[in-house]
């Protein structure tokens, strides 16, 4: 502000320099007094002028601001203080005139030091009267302000420089609420976010971005009177934006209160969270399915030794049983070693279904058509799903193909629908269907991103829950009664699933049933050739470290008629074999897969192929997969039989060509 006067003054026109100067009158008791008193204040300007506004008195506060001793300014025009723009506005001829006028004038602006720099002066003028009331001179008061305009103006441009930040942010929501929550303001952020422009959204109510069940559980108003308790209010939730779509937000509400401490309103702040959150479950869901795959793992390693100690021991068991069976005419003693073959038979199946689980059973791995797989197997899965079960295949066309071992493909599936079956005891729906699908990242398990074949159990049953689907593939867990199930049979199919390199996931929901989807990596058809085919003999040479298993082993192949010779390891068989000359001295070679001495079963089996190829050779284990670590190829290479073996067993591969 500047002062101001009212138009049409007869004052002098004054100039710095060559403004006329008066010669001090003698001054009134009064005034006389007044210097006296004002002589020694310094933190104001405290002067007279005459009735035309000539300088009649001076202070030590109006040296010390304005730079002019007394004798310097003492009837000069007080004009000379005001900027040049100021003298050619007129300025101070109306700040005298409205004094005059009004009894009093109070302004604000820019006045000039004797040096000639300006500071930002608080200026007051009040007319002076006689008893009669005649206009005899003007008291003013001047005070410099510069630091309080300049701290002013600092706050004015800081306040401006942040509005201006907040309009420019985009990646949040920035807005202000009054106390009873309507929108004061908006940024661009908010409309980017949001969707409303601000016209839309000034004065009404910031619950109309929150979803329905939240206004009616009274979050918003939950939100506003913890700021106001707290001084603060944070959180994350679903936001609805101006479309109807929905968006997760983290959310900040601040109060805001002036210098009294009285609430005045709320400074919020949004952001979109949402694909941060969808990483962060994606991520979660990858470090939950490696701790899964990890104690699978660790379950399997254990579950694969049980079996191979329980295999060696059914081993002996069903040997001797054998032995004795053909030395024991009588029909007490048959009926007692049946009994005892079931139990030995049941022993083997579960030793075999926990090795299914532990990836540790061999597979006769083929190129399939997964498609052409199921329709064989069509009949026997309807039968299996009973008649009160609605079953519907949905196999898409041009499937790929898909390398698995038949006959454990079949039992997976055979071992799905039932148990979808037993999940719908009044009836319902279940439909297999198959696809071929291109899976990202992690989208499932641990597998890679690849081109797969998916098939699918879908039922409409009674679902599982998440306590039941995190232990679903463990063995030995059930949720059906005592005697209605081993527990083994998602176990077997989990563990057959990924040991042909594939992974399976389950999608349930209580009350609604559930899918389960083996996804197996896809390939090209291709031609197989068939292995040359070969005659076996009457010599065997047996190879196994365990003497017990040794001793039962040798008497199978007594019995059978041929002659055995024995080694304990691989090193001791090829020496007894270069013994023999050329060929060898043996038409079979029947060895233990893992074996001590640094030459494993396999690898026995490589050199006796390469420099004997006219001997048969069959491979036995009950737990192949340690044996095969760190090896190049599987056990499809060579004949093999699973432990424990039967007579029976070993004849039909002894038949059988290779």
């Amino acid at each position: 502000m500047s002062d101001t006067s009212a138009p049409g003054s007869s004052l002098p026109a004054p100039g710095p320099a060559s403004a006329p100067v008066r010669t001090k009158p003698a001054l009134p008791d009064f005034q006389q007094r007044y210097e006296l008193l004002v002589a020694s204040i310094s933190d104001y300007a405290i002067y007279m002028l005459d009735s035309e506004g000539y300088v009649s008195s001076w202070n030590a506060g109006a040296e010390r601001f304005k730079g002019y001793k007394a004798g310097e300014i003492m009837g000069a025009h007080f004009s000379r203080f005001y900027t040049d723009e100021d003298r050619a506005a007129g300025l101070p001829e109306r700040a005298l005139s409205a004094a005059r006028d009004d009894g009093r004038f109070e302004g604000e602006g820019w006045r000039v030091r004797n040096d000639g720099t300006r500071f930002w002066a608080s200026v007051v003028i009040d007319p002076i009267r006689n008893a009669e009331g005649v206009l005899v001179g003007f008291a003013k008061i001047t005070r410099d302000i510069t630091d309080r305009r300049d701290a002013q103006e600092a706050l004015r441009q800081s306040e401006q420089h942040f509005r201006l930040l907040v309009q420019g942010v985009t990646d949040y929501a920035i807005y202000m609420l009054s106390p009873q929550g309507e929108i004061t303001n908006w940024n661009v952020g908010a409309q980017r976010i949001k969707g409303y422009t601000q016209e839309e959204v000034l004065g009404t109510h910031f619950s109309r971005f929150f979803t329905d069940e939240d206004r009616a559980a009274g979050v918003p108003q939950r939100a506003l009177e913890t700021a106001a308790r707290e001084g603060r209010f944070e959180s994350e939730g679903w936001r609805m934006r101006r479309d109807g779509t929905r968006f997760f937000a983290h959310a900040v509400l601040d109060a805001i209160h002036d210098e009294e401490g009285t609430l005045i309103g709320f400074a919020k702040i949004t952001r979109d969270v949402t694909e941060q959150r969808a990483t962060a479950e994606s991520l979660e869901q990858t470090r939950n399915a490696l701790f899964q795959a990890q104690k699978m793992e660790a379950i399997g390693q254990l579950t694969g030794g049980v079996a191979h100690d329980f295999n060696n021991l059914l081993a002996v068991l069903s040997s001797g049983v054998d032995i004795l069976h053909a030395q024991s005419p009588g029909s007490i003693t048959l009926r007692v070693l049946d009994s005892m073959r079931r139990a030995i038979d049941r022993g083997a199946l579960l030793t075999q279904q926990l090795l299914s689980f532990a990836r540790q059973q061999p597979l006769s791995a083929e190129l399939h058509q997964a498609n052409a797989l199921i329709g064989s197997f069509e009949q026997v899965l309807r039968r299996a799903s009973g008649p009160q079960v609605s079953f519907v295949f949905d196999l898409a066309p041009r499937l790929a193909c898909i390398v698995v071992d038949e006959a454990r493909f079949e039992a997976t599936l055979l071992n799905l629908v039932v148990n979808a079956r037993d999940a719908m005891p009044g009836g319902g729906t279940l439909a297999l269907e198959t696809r071929n699908v291109r899976l990202g990242e992690h989208e499932v398990g641990t597998l890679p991103p690849g081109e797969y074949v998916r098939v699918t159990v879908r039922d409409s049953g009674t679902g599982m829950t998440p306590e039941v689907v995190q232990r679903a593939f463990e063995p030995f867990f059930t949720t059906k009664p005592v005697g209605k199930g081993t527990g083994l049979g998602l176990s077997q199919v989990y563990g057959f699933i990924t040991q042909s390199g594939g992974d399976v996931q389950i999608r349930t929901e209580l009350g609604k049933g559930t899918a389960i989807s083996l996804y197996l990596p896809a390939h090209e058809n291709t031609n197989q050739s068939d292995a040359d085919l070969q005659e076996h003999a009457e010599r065997v040479l047996i190879v196994e470290d365990d003497q017990l298993v040794m001793a039962v082993a040798c008497d199978l192949f007594e019995t059978m008629g041929y002659k055995v010779q024995s080694a304990p390891d691989g090193v001791t068989a090829l020496r007894l074999l270069e013994q023999h000359g050329p060929d060898g001295g043996v038409d079979v070679l029947f060895t233990d897969l893992m074996m001590p001495n640094g030459v494993t079963g396999l690898e026995l089996a490589r050199v006796v192929r390469e420099r004997w190829p006219h001997v048969k050779i069959i491979i036995a284990s009950g737990y192949p997969q340690q044996a095969l670590q760190g090896e190049p190829a599987d056990l499809s290479e060579f004949d093999f039989v699973g432990k424990p073996y039967r007579l029976a067993d070993l004849a039909r591969h002894l038949r059988a060509p290779g």
